[in-house]
């Protein structure tokens, strides 16, 4: 449905509904602040630019988008890549860049790309987010330590090379800083995660640089003064020459900004128990990145830490979103003179911790003790994100991964989706049919047929999210999948999960060499529990009964 969210919510909009948007609003934008200004500074432009691209674009993202709490800026996905387009196009060929991405996203979400988009594969996902984060670390490292050397190359071994010629550059005070802002995050989420210890670092430690007078590196040294207000929009001086060498990179900040979006909808779904979107919002992605580059603005998408901070904070509609640009636009005109005196060394430390919780190192271990063939895609993605180019790894990632899905699709002789395993079982003359035994009240039987993977992966979780009445115990025949992946083990973590959080009592049945194996390195075998792992449907129903107790 191609139909803006906040159209929806404002039906039954209410006073105290306002209020609560408000302060969630307010609290969001002054946390959004420093990963604003952090983000562009790592993307390789000037600190204001990233505040530009949180009010236009994140403006733009809640008013139009599919999500009820989505919260769009700058993010450390496009770090790699808009550094990249900067070192060699310029600002002009980061602006034309960033308009073509976002008519692409328009496109995607007008041609229903939204469901498409899902099938990304896990380990690619995966593969090219932690070599994002591994740059995103490598680059804080100058200003982490106060290193006194020029202008950081693109290249990844480049930066380390001379990181350690100038080693011995560092400001001690500087570390102090990073150090300090490092330590005050970790600490202050054991006092209370309502607002993010970022903040209270930020302020802080800009604080002390300031009234101790410390020799460290702030914005405004480096920068000068941050813009007090939006600069009249313009279009970027169009060299049509580089049209066709920006077409992959555009394409690259299309496909991580839909993905982004996505996955951060999801997950507010998640936390609001709503349904957002996804044409939608992919539409509403691309206007918002069409939009930006006119102000100056830079590549935007949907913040997974942002748009939990929201929802952490009472926010229900959109309007929080549009608040919490508005909230930035304040801060512009009223105290960007004071942001010019955050220190370097502060955004650095910000920016470690960043890194660190986007590195999805839980994830990356687990792939690795998934099939081989997935463990090869990730380190292959991983691999061509941090000495290559990210625009290649996700390349080389889709097009490895739709090579190893025909290789699985040719070890089975047949696939069908996830389905419920009551029709024409009796027309079959299976000994094993589930209409031949007499299932206990509040059972429910579900059946996977053939391979299971990234593929089937988003039809199961819609199949065990839609169900009418919540059973007891939930039994998944296995019996017809021959090899599970990587991304498929990942969704039956989280349908385990929920069914614990649900009461279900969740038993598989049947299972095969490849997939029993997959689940005990994966870990989740333990977390399923051996005693609801049943070799055939018979003792799943013994397990169940016994479940349920002599009422069943």
């Amino acid at each position: 449905m191609l139909k803006p969210k906040i159209l929806t919510t404002l039906k039954d909009y209410s006073w105290s509904a306002f209020r609560s948007d408000l302060i969630a609003g307010v609290i969001v934008g002054v946390v959004a602040l420093p990963l604003a200004i952090a983000f562009a500074i790592a993307s390789g432009v000037s600190p204001d630019r990233g505040l530009i691209t949180a009010v236009v674009a994140g403006f733009l993202i809640s008013a139009l988008g599919g999500s009820r709490v989505q919260i769009g800026g700058p993010t450390g996905a496009f770090v790699v890549i808009v550094y990249g387009i900067v070192q060699k196009y310029g600002l002009d060929g980061l602006m034309m860049a960033t308009l073509l991405g976002g008519f692409f996203l328009l496109l995607m979400g007008l041609a229903r790309f939204g469901a498409v988009i899902k099938f990304i594969p896990y380990p690619v996902t995966i593969g090219f987010t932690s070599g994002i984060a591994l740059i995103i670390f490598s680059s804080q490292i100058k200003d982490f330590f106060g290193l006194k050397m020029g202008a950081l190359p693109p290249d990844f071994l480049e930066k380390w090379i001379l990181y350690f010629k100038h080693w011995n550059t560092f400001n001690p005070y500087t570390v102090i800083l990073s150090a300090a802002t490092v330590a005050i995050i970790l600490l202050w989420q054991k006092v209370t995660r309502k607002i993010p210890g970022s903040v209270i670092a930020l302020v802080l430690t800009t604080a002390a640089a300031h009234w101790l007078r410390l020799p460290v590196e702030t914005i405004s040294s480096r920068f000068g003064d941050i813009a007090h207000t939006l600069p009249i929009p313009h279009l970027p001086v169009f060299r049509w020459e580089l049209m066709g060498e920006l077409i992959r990179p555009a394409l690259a900040i299309a496909i991580l900004a839909g993905i982004e979006s996505l996955l951060s909808a999801v997950v507010a779904d998640g936390m609001i128990g709503g349904k957002h979107r996804s044409n939608m919002e992919l539409v509403a992605q691309g206007i918002a990145n069409m939009v930006s580059p006119l102000f100056g603005g830079i590549p935007a998408t949907g913040a997974i830490a942002r748009t939990a901070t929201n929802v952490h904070n009472g926010a229900r509609t959109p309007v929080a979103g549009m608040v919490h640009a508005l909230t930035l636009f304040l801060i512009m005109i009223l105290f960007s003179k004071w942001a010019g005196f955050i220190p370097l060394a502060t955004l650095a430390g910000i920016l470690m911790i960043v890194a660190y919780r986007m590195s999805e190192w839980h994830s990356f271990q687990m792939i690795l003790k998934a099939p081989r063939s997935d463990a090869v895609v990730l380190l292959v993605t991983f691999a061509l994100t941090v000495l290559i180019d990210l625009t290649v790894a996700i390349e080389v990632g889709m097009v490895l991964a739709a090579f190893l899905l025909i290789y699985r699709l040719s070890l089975a002789s047949n696939i069908n989706t996830i389905t419920r395993e009551f029709t024409d079982e009796e027309e079959r003359d299976d000994p094993n049919a589930v209409s031949k035994r007499q299932i206990p009240k509040g059972v429910e039987i579900f059946e996977i047929n053939g391979p299971f993977f990234f593929g089937m992966v988003s039809t199961f979780i819609e199949t065990m999210n839609n169900i009418e009445n919540k059973p007891k115990v939930r039994i998944l025949r296995m019996r017809h999948v021959l090899t599970i992946d990587a991304t498929a083990l990942n969704a039956l973590r989280q349908v385990s999960n929920q069914s614990r959080k649900n009461g279900i009592t969740l038993i598989l049945s049947g299972i095969h060499a490849q997939p029993l194996a997959a689940l005990q390195k994966s870990g989740l075998f333990e977390l399923i529990g051996e005693e609801n792992i049943s070799a055939n449907i018979d003792l799943a129903l013994e397990r169940a009964c016994a479940y349920l107790g002599p009422e069943s």
